[in-house]
């Protein structure tokens, strides 16, 4: 006789087997690429915007807006509102993209913004980015004396201060500053301190740095974990890094309410699209910053 049981398990087996057989295969997931959210991010940073195409006034701030002109650093309460130095102008079609600032001549006088909410100072861990583009040729457009395209203080540029300049003399080396308070790194002073080693000790230098009449050239500062002991600072041109400085460990003390992004001082060429960030930026995010088609206009919401 036949085993009833062991003939219903086979049949359920071989069953089986022929389902699984029979059953379509699975299409293997498609991975979803990661988002790149890089301008999103730049977005979110962003605290200062200037594109000069309409106004000096700033497209964007999270601070007071308004370009102030004034005769001296001290004379704050002659300050005014708007562009008032003749040698300083915003033309159409001058800019990186659209109208820009073009100075014209070395001559007296300071043109800002103020500090306040458009930089994200802080006294225990400072970190932010300046983004802008220039235009000259240094050997020929210059006048003799060291100049700085901007500078970021509330004394003066060898006092707690930001900035870039291009050295005295042709050849004309570009430079980056990035000086905390005087007290601490040259509390016995003698002579010039833009002569002095110690001051030369927190630069850092470009040699034939790549501008060129006619054309346009980014420049980034990015600093980082500034009033700590591992602070750190980087100039970046045309995307590319030039230079780093680390452990800058003197202290920023600023007055806030006196600190001011002082614009020109000394320069002699265009100027456009100057943007601040509340952080430092990626080597990914710079590198976008300088390639957006139309500037830092792309960040902002559509009206």
């Amino acid at each position: 006789m036949y085993n009833i049981s062991a003939i219903t398990r086979l049949v359920v087996i071989i069953g089986i087997s022929f389902l699984v057989s029979c059953k379509p295969e699975q299409k293997a997931k498609k991975e979803v690429p990661p988002v790149d959210t890089t301008t999103t991010d730049l977005k979110k940073a962003l605290t200062f915007y200037a594109s000069f195409d309409k106004d000096v006034k700033a497209d964007f701030s999270l601070g007071d807006a308004n370009l102030y002109t004034v005769p001296n650093r001290k004379a704050v309460d002659s300050a005014k509102v708007g562009l008032h130095k003749p040698d300083v102008l915003r033309q159409d079609g001058k800019g990186k993209y659209g109208a820009g600032l073009v100075f014209t001549e070395r001559s007296k006088g300071y043109i800002y913004y103020p500090s306040t909410k458009n930089i994200a100072y802080d006294t225990i861990k400072w970190s932010g980015a300046i983004s802008f583009w220039l235009s000259l040729d240094p050997a020929t457009d210059l006048e003799p004396g060291y100049c700085d395209p901007i500078q970021i203080t509330d004394v003066s540029y060898n006092d707690a201060a930001i900035w870039v300049d291009f050295t005295k003399e042709n050849p004309r080396d570009f430079r980056l500053g990035v000086i905390g308070d005087r007290k601490v790194w040259n509390p016995t002073p003698e002579g010039p301190d833009n002569e002095n080693p110690i001051f030369n000790e927190r630069l850092t230098g470009v040699k034939n740095p790549p501008f060129g009449s006619g054309q346009w050239t980014h420049v980034l500062i990015n600093f980082s974990d500034l009033n700590t002991e591992n602070g750190q600072a980087s100039l970046y041109m045309n995307g590319e890094l030039k230079g780093t400085r680390t452990n800058i460990n003197t202290p920023f003390t600023w007055e806030l309410s006196k600190s001011n992004i002082y614009l020109g001082l000394g320069y002699i060429g265009l100027m456009d699209e100057l943007s601040i960030f509340n952080r430092n930026l990626t080597d990914k995010e710079i590198k976008t910053l300088y390639e957006l088609e139309n500037g830092v206009q792309n960040l902002l919401p559509t009206p």
